[in-house]
C-alpha cells in the first residue's frame, strides 16, 4: 500500500490480522535465534517481512468495524447486490480488502474491475465492468446495506 488511504475491515478481520502478525514476528525472532541459513530460509524471511509489512500498512489505514451509513450507496463497509445484466444472475459481496477478510462472504476491493465499477452506486444504477478480455458487461447495483446488518440479518 503505497498511498494513505483508509480502508475498511471488520472487527473480526482486523483481530486475525493481529494474531498473524504476531506469529509472523515469532518465526521471524525464532529463525534469527535458530541462525537459519541457506537460500530457502532467507526466501521464506524475506516473504515472511513483505508480508509483515503488507499487514501492518493495512492495520495503519485500517477503519475497523465503523459502518458506513446505511444510504444504499456501495462504498468499504457495504454488503452489495449486483445483477450481471447480460444473464440476470446476481452476486452479493463485501466491498472491502481482499486477503483481511475472513468469513462465508466473497470480498472484493475497490480496486477490483466489479469494485471500481460499483463505487459510489445507488440502487438500480447501472454500470459497466471491463472483463479481462476487454469486453463490456453491464452490471446493476440492486442494494447495499453495511456489513454489521448484513451479519445481524443472517444470525
Amino acid at each position: 500500500m503505497t498511498s494513505a488511504q483508509r480502508v475498511w475491515i471488520s472487527s473480526e478481520a482486523y483481530d486475525g490480522l493481529q494474531q498473524e502478525l504476531a506469529a509472523l514476528r515469532q518465526l521471524c525472532k525464532t529463525a534469527a535465534v535458530d541462525g537459519d541459513i541457506g537460500e530457502n530460509a532467507t526466501a521464506i524471511q524475506r516473504a515472511r517481512q513483505a508480508r509483515i509489512q503488507q499487514i501492518h500498512d493495512l492495520l495503519v489505514y485500517a477503519v475497523v468495524g465503523e459502518d458506513p451509513p446505511n444510504d444504499g450507496i456501495a462504498e468499504p463497509g457495504m454488503v452489495v447486490t449486483v445483477r450481471y445484466d447480460d444473464t440476470g444472475d446476481t452476486e452479493s459481496f463485501l466491498f472491502g480488502v481482499r486477503g483481511a477478510e475472513h468469513g462465508d462472504i466473497e470480498v472484493y476491493s475497490i480496486q477490483s474491475p466489479l469494485g471500481a465499477a460499483i463505487l459510489g452506486a445507488r440502487p438500480s444504477e447501472q454500470r459497466t465492468v471491463k472483463s479481462p478480455s476487454g469486453a463490456e458487461l453491464p452490471v446493476t447495483m440492486l442494494a447495499a446495506v453495511p456489513y454489521g446488518l448484513h451479519t445481524a440479518e443472517m444470525g
